[in-house]
């Protein structure tokens, strides 16, 4: 049952009563999540694999093909320093394997860039805690709220209860938007007009242990890094969470919009300074060209990447798999492509 509560735990709102309307006959349709990624990620390919492209087929390995790579991978945000890490490694296998064109170095760039992906490679298993409570943090406009619904959607999609904590108080279409995401999702948003957002999330890890719910997401008002005042209050937050459940927090994802480049390693440094992030969550790579920025936070802010954003539909936020990713980007292995074994 879906109810919004204020702190009393009472119900605000009957009408969302009803359970979500059924999926339309057309999503039986809707292309795999491998089809999805590759679809999302086609400005990033079109900036790094499709600018690879370009270089890559038959033409003869040598240092100009090198310094062209290089510059398209910094084009795709990949920073300098797993830029310069990816093309020691593809010099290193070029000499060791003696590969004598482009189209062979594509393939060594593509087992380097899946080397240095894999340690982000950490799906998030809810099951070492009752309730299993996950703080969400970022700054403004990053897709904190919408994550949660998806996320929301994915738990329930392993048999867990879920219950939403509408912790950014600052902004009621916030708290708006995560109830929509409750009645979408047919969960319980535990939530109050303005207020403490510390002690609405204390509430909600309360009332989510005497439901014996399985997961708790509690949101959180965006901010700024800069915003020392603000960054202050997440951490108090994060004080309170430990307060309702010494435990807990048991996770704190940080979300990033992919948009923003090699600025997600700042925000990682600031949130992680203050709260102690544990995972990320990356949206809207299906929006940027900047997708190289993973492979930044791979060699800078290494944290585990929980979860990646393709698109706006609420399965289009999935674990992250590096190997997946990689082949999104390159497209299969050679010895895979065109029917070969």
């Amino acid at each position: 049952m879906f109810g919004f509560l204020k702190k009393s735990g009472k119900p605000e709102s009957a009408e969302a009563q009803e359970a979500p309307a059924a999926a339309p006959a057309t999503e039986a349709a809707r292309p795999s999540w491998s089809e999805r990624l590759k679809a999302g990620l086609s400005r990033t390919r079109q900036q790094f694999g499709g600018g690879l492209a370009g270089l890559f087929g038959r033409r003869k390995i040598d240092e100009d093909l090198l310094e062209e790579l290089e510059s398209t991978l910094l084009m795709a945000d990949c920073g300098v320093e797993a830029t310069t890490h990816l093309l020691d490694e593809a010099r290193k296998r070029w000499k060791r394997d003696k590969l004598e064109n482009a189209e062979e170095l594509q393939g060594a760039l593509a087992e380097a860039l899946t080397e240095t992906l894999a340690p982000l490679e950490a799906p998030l298993s809810v099951d070492g805690h009752r309730p299993f409570i996950i703080m969400i943090a970022g700054v403004n406009g990053a897709g904190k709220t919408t994550s949660i619904g998806k996320l929301a959607k994915y738990f329930q999609s392993q048999g867990k209860s879920v219950l939403l904590a509408a912790g950014d108080t600052f902004r009621a279409a916030a708290r708006e938007q995560l109830v929509t995401w409750g009645e979408r999702n047919n969960v319980t948003v535990i939530a109050q007009d303005g207020g403490d957002a510390a002690a609405v999330i204390f509430d909600a890890v309360n009332a989510a242990r005497a439901r014996g719910i399985d997961v708790v997401l509690a949101d959180t008002a965006g901010r700024l890094p800069t915003q020392l005042h603000l960054m202050e209050e997440i951490a108090k937050v994060r004080r309170v969470i430990a307060k309702a459940e010494p435990s807990g927090p048991h996770e704190v994802l940080l979300v990033l919009d992919a948009n923003i480049g090699q600025n997600a390693l700042t925000q990682v440094k600031a949130f992680d300074a203050a709260i102690g992030v544990t995972g990320l969550v990356l949206t809207k790579l299906d929006g940027t060209a900047k997708g190289g920025v993973v492979a930044a936070i791979a060699r800078q802010c290494p944290k585990p990447l929980r979860f990646i954003g393709v698109g706006e539909g609420i399965d289009d936020l999935q674990p992250f798999r590096a190997g997946e990713f990689v082949e999104a980007l390159f497209g299969p292995p050679a010895d895979t492509r065109d029917g070969a074994a």
